[in-house]
C-alpha cells in the first residue's frame, strides 16, 4: 500500500479537551505512526501511513465532546519512517492563539464514579475528566496548564498522577484531576464556621436554606416543595417577587411540572446546563408546588445539575431545589468562602463550601426557546469565553457595553469575546467587579486592545471607565450599537431597516430612546422612525412605579379629567397625581422617552397587572403572563410622516384601551390588544419605510426581543409580508449584546477613517 505523510493542523478548542490523546487513540487503531503536539495555533499532527484521508475524516467525525475544531488544513510533509505514534512535549508558547473552554456539566462517566461504591472517586464532590468540569472559572493565566489555574495547590496523588500522564486515560493532562486524597474537599459548616456531618441533604429536608458553593459563585438552596422554606427564602434575601431558579433531579422531574419540547430538553442536557425558561402545566399549586417560586407568571427557569456535588445534594430528596444566586440585589456573585459567612449571615441557615478558589465568577446562563430559537436572557457559565465567528477580519477592539446587564467584548482575528454576564454597574461592587474582569479576560483571550469603544451616555459607569483608560475612545449611540450586534451575528454587510426596542438608550438629541427604526449598518445610522416622545417623571427612578408612568402618559394625552383614571391606578392616591399632573404639565424633573419598555410598564399598571416593580422587567413579563391567548383584535394608532421621518402616535390606542376598561374588561384581553398593536405597529411602519429605503431586510434587537408571545406573533407576519428577518441566537438581544455592536462598530472606524480620529474620544 502507499504510504505518505501529511502535516494536520487544527484550529479551535483543541488543547485541554482530550484531543491529544483522542488523536493517539484513533492513530493506535488505525495504524497511522507520526506524532501530535500542541501548537501556538492549535494542534498538529505528523501522520504517516495509507488512506490518511480516511484518518482525517474519522477525527472530524469524532471528536471529544468539548472540542470545537473552528479549522482543519493538511498539507503534503516528508515521509520520515516513524516506528510508532506519539504524544510529544509542546513548546513554551503553545497556547497563545488557542481557545479556552468554557465550564460545562459533569459527564457520564464522571458521574458513573461517582456513583459506583467500588470507585474511588465514589460520592467524590470535584470528579471530573478532559470531557467535563471546570475551565475558565479557575485559569489564572495563560497557558491552560495546571500551574496556572487555581487547581495548582494540589499536589496529584500518585494514582491521579498515572491518570494525567496516561495517554489512554481519559483524564491525561486534565488540569483539575482529583480525588479525595489529593484534591479540593467539600464541608458543611454552621453560621460559626464550625464543621458538621454530610453535605447538607438532611437539612435540606428539615426546609433549610444552605449557602452552596457552585463552579462559578455561591448559590442560596431550598427544597422547592416547602412553601415555607420558599417563603423564608425571599424574606431572607429581600426578594419580594422576582422568580427563583430551580434544579431538578432529572428530566423526567421538569417534565412533570413544564412543557418541553425537542429543543428545550437538548438544551437542559446539553454540556452548558442552563437554566432554560419553560412554560409551566398550569397554575403551580395545581403541580404541587408554591406559586410564590415564580409569582404571576406562567414560566419557571429550570437547570439540570452540572456538577458532582449538586448531584450528589440531588441523589435523595429533595428531588427539586431552588437554586438562585446567592448575591444580594444588585451586588456582584460571592465567590469567596469567608465573604459569603460574613454577607449571607442571617439568610443562610448553613454553608457548603469548598476551597477551590473561583478566580472568574461566572452566573449560570439564562435562555429561553423562541420561535424555535434559543434567545439568550443571560450569557455566561457553559457558553464563555467561547468567541463568535465574525467571518470577516477584524480590528483589536475592546467594546464596554452598557451598565445593565453588562458585558464586554474584545475583538481579534476574525471572532469576538464577550465576557460574562456582570451585572448592574451602578453597584460599587459590581463596577469594582468589571474593573478587575477587563484586563483578566485581556490575558484569557490573549488580546490588547488598541481602541475602546463604549455607550453614548455620558453618565453611564462604564463609559466613564472606558473614558480613564489610556486607549483611544469612541463613543457609539446605544439603539445603533444594538442593530451592529445584530448584524455581526448574522453575517450581515450593508444596511438594513432595524427596529430596535428596549427601555432605555441615549439618544443623539439628548433624550430618552427606546422604540426606534433606523437605516443603517456598522458604518453608521439614519433615525427612520420612532415612537412619539411621552414623558417619564422622575427619569430612571420612575421604572419603579409603572403606575406613575401609565398616569404621566395620560396626562400628556388627554389632559382633562384625570381623576377618573385613578380607579384604574389604585396605587396612586389623589394627592400623588395631582403633584405628577403638575410635575408633567410644568416639565419639571421630567423626561422625554420614546420607550418601548416604559410603554409595556404603562399598559401593565392600566390592565392591573403590574403597578410597582421589584425587579428589572417584571412589568413587562407580568403583562406577558396575563395574555388572553384567545384575543385576536388589537388597537388602533397612527403613523405620522414628516421631513424628519415617522413618527408613531398612541393616543389612539390609550382612548381605546381606557374604553375597555370602562367596560370591564379583563387583563388578559387588554394585554393580548397591547401585544397585537405593538406587532401592527410595526408592520405598518416597516411598509412604507422599506418602500423609502428600497430593502426587505429587517433587523430585530432590544431586550423587547425577548418577549416570547411578542416575536412568535411578529416574526412570522413579517416573513409573511416578505421581509427577511434577522434576530440573535447567540447573544442577547438586551444590552448583554450591546457590547458586540459597539465593537464591531469601532472596528469599522479604525479600518475606514484616517489616523487623526484615533487620537482622541469621538462620537458617532
Amino acid at each position: 500500500m502507499c504510504q505518505e505523510a501529511l502535516v494536520i493542523n487544527f484550529r479551535g478548542v483543541v488543547q485541554g479537551v482530550g484531543f491529544r490523546p483522542f488523536v493517539f487513540r484513533i492513530a493506535r487503531e488505525m495504524g497511522v505512526k507520526g506524532w501530535v503536539n500542541n501548537t501556538p495555533e492549535g494542534v498538529s499532527i505528523h501522520a504517516e501511513g495509507s488512506g490518511l484521508e480516511d484518518f482525517i475524516q474519522r477525527l472530524l467525525q469524532n471528536l471529544p465532546p468539548l472540542a470545537k475544531v473552528t479549522a482543519c488544513t493538511w498539507t503534503a510533509a516528508e515521509f520520515q519512517g516513524c516506528a510508532d505514534f506519539r504524544i510529544v512535549p509542546s513548546s513554551p508558547s503553545a497556547q497563545a492563539e488557542t481557545l479556552i473552554s468554557p465550564d460545562v456539566s459533569t459527564c457520564a462517566e464522571c458521574l458513573r464514579d461517582i456513583q459506583e461504591p467500588a470507585n474511588r472517586r465514589h460520592k467524590y464532590p470535584f470528579a471530573n475528566c478532559t470531557n467535563c468540569g471546570p475551565r475558565y472559572t479557575i485559569i489564572l493565566d495563560r497557558p491552560y496548564d495546571r500551574q496556572n489555574t487555581t487547581m495548582a495547590e494540589f499536589t496529584l496523588c500518585p494514582e491521579c498522577e498515572s491518570e494525567y500522564h496516561n495517554p489512554l486515560d481519559r483524564r491525561f493532562h486534565a488540569q483539575p484531576v482529583a480525588c479525595a486524597a489529593c484534591g479540593p474537599k467539600a464541608v458543611l459548616c454552621d453560621e460559626n464556621g464550625r464543621e458538621l456531618p454530610g453535605l447538607g441533604q438532611a437539612e435540606l429536608q428539615q426546609g433549610r436554606i444552605i449557602a452552596v458553593k457552585s463552579l462559578g459563585g455561591f448559590h442560596l438552596a431550598c427544597s422547592a416543595r416547602d412553601a415555607a422554606a420558599v417563603e423564608r427564602l425571599r424574606q431572607r434575601k429581600h426578594r419580594e417577587s422576582k422568580p427563583f431558579a430551580l434544579m431538578a433531579r432529572n428530566i423526567d422531574i421538569v417534565k412533570a411540572f413544564c412543557y418541553l419540547n425537542e429543543l428545550e430538553t437538548d438544551l437542559l442536557q446539553s454540556p452548558a446546563a442552563p437554566i432554560v425558561v419553560l412554560k409551566t402545566r398550569g397554575a403551580l399549586n395545581r403541580l404541587g408546588l408554591d406559586p410564590a417560586l415564580a409569582p404571576n407568571l406562567d414560566t419557571l427557569g429550570v437547570m439540570l445539575p452540572y456538577t458532582p456535588l449538586h448531584h450528589l445534594l440531588l441523589s435523595d430528596n429533595p428531588d427539586l431545589l431552588v437554586m438562585t444566586s446567592a448575591n444580594l440585589s444588585g451586588e456582584p456573585l460571592i465567590t469567596g468562602n469567608e465573604t459569603a459567612l460574613t454577607r449571607l449571615k442571617g439568610v443562610a441557615d448553613y454553608w457548603l463550601m469548598h476551597d477551590r478558589e473561583i478566580y472568574h465568577p461566572c452566573d449560570d446562563s439564562v435562555l429561553r426557546v423562541i420561535n424555535g430559537n434559543p434567545v439568550f436572557f443571560r450569557r455566561a457559565r457553559g457558553y464563555v469565553p467561547l468567541p463568535l465567528d465574525l467571518a470577516r477580519t477584524v480590528e483589536p477592539v475592546l467594546g464596554a457595553g452598557g451598565d445593565l446587564k453588562n458585558t464586554f467584548c474584545l475583538l481579534k482575528g476574525n471572532q469576538a469575546f464577550i465576557s460574562q454576564h456582570g451585572g448592574d454597574l451602578s453597584n460599587y461592587d459590581s463596577f469594582r467587579q468589571f474593573g478587575r474582569s477587563v484586563p483578566s479576560f485581556q490575558r484569557v483571550v490573549n488580546c490588547v486592545p488598541s481602541l475602546v469603544a463604549y455607550d453614548l451616555h455620558p453618565a453611564y459607569h462604564s463609559s466613564r471607565f472606558a473614558r480613564d483608560l489610556d486607549l483611544p475612545g469612541l463613543a457609539v449611540q446605544h439603539h445603533h450599537a444594538h442593530l451592529a450586534s445584530c448584524l455581526a451575528e448574522n453575517f450581515v454587510d450593508g444596511k438594513v431597516l432595524g427596529v430596535i426596542c428596549d427601555g432605555t438608550g441615549y439618544g443623539t438629541d439628548g433624550r430618552i430612546w427606546g422604540f426606534e427604526f433606523l437605516w443603517g449598518d456598522s458604518t453608521g445610522f439614519e433615525r427612520a422612525g420612532h415612537l412619539e416622545y411621552l414623558p417619564l417623571p422622575g427619569g430612571d427612578a420612575s421604572t419603579k412605579s409603572p403606575a406613575r408612568i401609565a398616569f404621566a402618559y395620560l396626562c400628556a394625552l388627554f389632559g382633562t379629567d384625570l381623576i377618573q383614571y385613578l380607579k384604574y391606578l389604585p396605587s396612586l392616591s389623589p394627592q400623588e397625581a395631582a403633584l405628577l399632573e403638575q410635575q408633567v404639565r410644568r416639565s419639571f424633573n421630567t423626561f422625554a422617552t420614546s420607550s418601548c419598555g416604559r410603554l409595556f410598564d404603562a399598559v401593565s399598571a392600566l390592565a392591573g397587572c403590574c403597578s410597582s416593580v421589584n425587579y428589572e422587567g417584571q412589568a413587562a413579563v407580568e403583562l406577558e403572563a396575563a395574555i388572553d391567548p384567545c384575543e385576536k383584535e388589537s388597537y388602533p394608532f397612527d403613523l405620522e410622516t414628516s421631513e424628519a421621518g415617522l413618527t408613531v402616535r398612541v393616543k389612539p390606542m390609550f382612548a381605546a384601551m381606557l374604553a375597555d376598561l370602562a367596560t370591564g374588561a379583563a387583563k388578559g384581553k387588554i394585554a393580548a390588544k397591547f401585544h397585537h398593536t405593538v406587532v401592527q405597529i410595526i408592520l405598518g411602519a416597516l411598509q412604507p419605510l422599506s418602500l423609502k429605503y428600497h430593502t426587505r431586510q429587517i433587523a430585530l434587537s432590544g431586550g423587547v426581543f425577548q418577549n416570547k408571545y411578542l416575536v412568535e406573533y411578529l416574526v412570522p407576519r413579517l416573513q409573511g409580508a416578505g421581509f427577511t428577518v434577522y434576530q440573535q441566537a447567540l447573544l442577547p438581544p438586551g444590552d448583554g449584546g450591546l457590547c458586540l455592536g459597539q465593537a464591531v462598530i469601532a472596528s469599522e472606524v479604525m479600518q475606514n477613517v484616517s489616523g487623526d480620529t484615533r487620537q482622541s474620544n469621538q462620537r458617532i
